[in-house]
């Protein structure tokens, strides 16, 4: 986010760009679009590298229909010898076609017949990509100033309205052509064409040890517009994972979810903007079909107004309203009192979205975690205040020179309940000492903490909770508050899933894709045995703390009913039950009859045999009484 530095910032003096022209630069309409440059080289030194490349546009594909299916996909191979037409043939017609170059696939969006074309092409690689797309003869190097060429006519004429286009190589030559030749020169004039179009140019090596400093490290410079020296060379490991990985968002002007004004007081503000550190993952939409082919229900709500006659309760008129139309009605004072939409909104939007400053508090005053909402990034624009970026840069570092943190009263959007909000500066990490996803989503601005409100608190019985066998010594804690930092992970957004969705993902690839995926969830974390050797420094000093556990006693195994145990319990037996001869003859039978009440037997034998007994006859008695008649 070093894009709001004073030094960048705009010349308040000479007046040069205008608030209106400097707010149409920005266009967060449009979708995204990704078009992938595989280099024929990959398969020079082996099959291998190429289906490497591969597997990573076969990843991008499958995460790509699941997280978002409007985003716009293609697929070229560069220095290629053949140029065999796309399974769309007549997807070329407008498009003139250089040599030494295939377009596979054009920006489309991703569909199923798509991705089952792609991996049965993966398939077939191995034995027929040598024969149907070849090599570039003599030295496998095409024209790269025409390859950049068609990658800008493909994203121009794809028919949708593009708000981020980026164009990621695959390669592992570190330059398309020597630096002698009329075409290396060629090749960095279209850089320029890439600024200008602003279209983004990602390089991403096929090995670990690329070499930036021939051609790409000016290239990309060129085509973004900043100094030779401005340029750091990124992990090419993390770029492949990135690529490969649809779900995260690298572009914070794609995960914008709105600008404000941010009052400072009763003549100050400045315009600022916010976004999540992460999207969340959406599930997808519950649909319908039909049993007959498999189509999906349309539904559509339709309001109607009817008006009846009070006494027949027959409809006298009827007719269809918009949404818009409708209107809440209620009593007051023996009246209906009406409500239109428009009245009710126009009550909900009395203030657009914005931020009030109340005052400042040190940093130790807030906790380090607050579970009531996730937090938001905000940082600044002079979208609709010309100036922000320099105001905003000041309370930035006059808060965490002094260790201060913003209290604000903020609504996020319209028709929303405002919060208690508080801004805490924070620092982008040195991507030279940090090479994580925490150096590519953060940077330096206001990290927005919801603060919790009274209805966030839950109640807890500390009767319950806090017993005398639960409580701990102090040094004790503070033992166990290094035990956990010692066992603490750095949040990696590929590690770490939701395992709900990943089940659902999984089960829709299987059913649409016909193939399996391995999730394993968090169990791509540290192992095990990792963990036990950071912290078995610390077991001489918890058995020092501590007493020694004692294990509870166990408890004693239930007999056998070979072994002594007693009969288990039958279940009652009711009167209608013994009215039943053939009931009666089954408890015979199974020798039952001694485990019923005199009362009950003495019932058996009226019943059935028309004999009485006297009360005081024993039961055994009536038992062998009873399976006498019944012989």
């Amino acid at each position: 986010m070093s894009t709001w530095n004073p030094e960048n910032d705009v010349d308040l003096l000479s007046g040069s760009e205008d608030e209106e022209e400097l707010a149409m630069k920005r266009d967060y309409h449009g979708r995204e679009a990704i078009l992938f440059v595989v280099d024929a080289n990959l398969q020079a030194g082996g099959v291998e590298r190429l289906m490497e490349a591969l597997n990573i546009i076969r990843t991008a594909f499958i995460s790509g229909i699941l997280v978002n299916d409007k985003d716009l996909i293609g697929l070229i191979f560069a220095n290629t010898k053949h140029s065999p037409p796309p399974l769309e043939s007549n997807a070329l017609d407008s498009i003139v076609m250089p040599e030494n170059c295939a377009v596979f696939l054009p920006l489309r969006q991703l569909t199923k017949p798509i991705v089952e074309h792609f991996l049965e092409f993966m398939g077939e690689v191995e034995t027929q990509f040598a024969d149907k797309y070849g090599l570039a003869e003599p030295d496998g190097c095409g024209r790269f100033d025409l390859m950049i060429r068609l990658c800008i006519e493909l994203l121009e004429k794809c028919g949708k309205k593009l708000n981020n286009a980026k164009i990621a190589y695959l390669t592992d030559v570190s330059t398309p052509h020597p630096s002698s030749s009329n075409h290396f020169q060629a090749a960095l004039q279209k850089a320029s064409d890439l600024e200008g179009k602003e279209f983004e140019f990602h390089v991403i090596p096929m090995v670990d040890d690329f070499d930036y400093e021939p051609f790409y490290k000016e290239f990309i410079t060129l085509s973004r517009a900043i100094e030779l020296d401005a340029f750091q060379v990124p992990d090419a490991q993390m770029l492949r994972e990135i690529l490969a990985d649809r779900k995260l968002k690298q572009d914070f002007l794609r995960r914008c979810l709105g600008h404000f004004s941010f009052y400072l007081g009763p003549d100050l503000s400045m315009s600022v903007q916010y976004y999540n550190y992460f999207q969340r993952r959406a599930y997808p939409r519950k649909v319908q079909i039909l049993r007959r082919d498999n189509s999906v229900v349309r539904s559509k709500r339709v309001i109607t107004v009817q008006k009846k006659d009070e006494e027949s309760e027959e409809i006298l008129h009827e007719y269809q309203i918009k949404t818009t139309g409708g209107w809440y009605s209620c009593n007051v004072g023996g009246k209906n009192l009406r409500i239109s939409m428009d009245q009710l909104n126009h009550v909900r939007n009395l203030h657009k979205p914005r931020m009030m400053l109340l005052g400042f508090k040190h940093r130790s005053s807030l906790p380090d975690v607050t579970y009531s909402k996730p937090s938001n990034f905000m940082y600044p624009d002079d979208q609709s205040i010309i100036g922000s970026k320099r105001l905003f840069r000041a309370l930035w570092e006059r808060c965490l020179a002094r260790e201060k943190i913003a209290i604000c009263l903020f609504m996020c959007k319209r028709k929303s309940i405002p919060r208690y909000v508080a801004l805490v500066p924070v620092e982008a990490p040195d991507k030279e000492e940090e090479k994580g996803y925490r150096s590519l989503l953060c940077g330096d601005g206001f990290k927005i903490v919801y603060l919790p409100e009274s209805k966030h608190i839950r109640h807890i019985d500390m009767f319950d909770w806090n017993e005398t066998a639960n409580t701990a010594s102090d040094e004790g804690v503070e033992f166990f508050q290094k035990i956990i930092k010692k066992l603490r992970v750095d949040y990696q957004p590929n590690l770490i899933n939701d395992p709900t969705l990943d089940a659902l993902q999984s089960n829709l690839l299987a059913l649409s894709l016909d193939f399996s995926t391995d999730s394993k969830g968090i169990d791509n974390l540290l192992d095990s045995t990792q963990q036990d050797k950071r912290i078995e420094k610390f077991l001489p000093i918890y058995e020092e703390i501590f007493d020694a556990e004692v294990e509870p006693a166990k408890k004693r195994a239930a007999k056998s009913v070979t072994a002594g145990a007693s009969a288990p319990k039958m279940p009652k037996i009711d009167e209608e039950q013994l009215k039943s001869l053939e009931f009666v003859n089954d408890l015979i039978k199974d020798k039952r009859l001694i485990s019923c009440t005199a009362t009950q037997l003495q019932l058996i034998l009226e019943h059935h045999f028309g004999c009485k007994m006297a009360k005081s006859t024993n039961k055994a008695k009536m038992v062998a009484q009873i399976e006498e008649l019944s012989v």
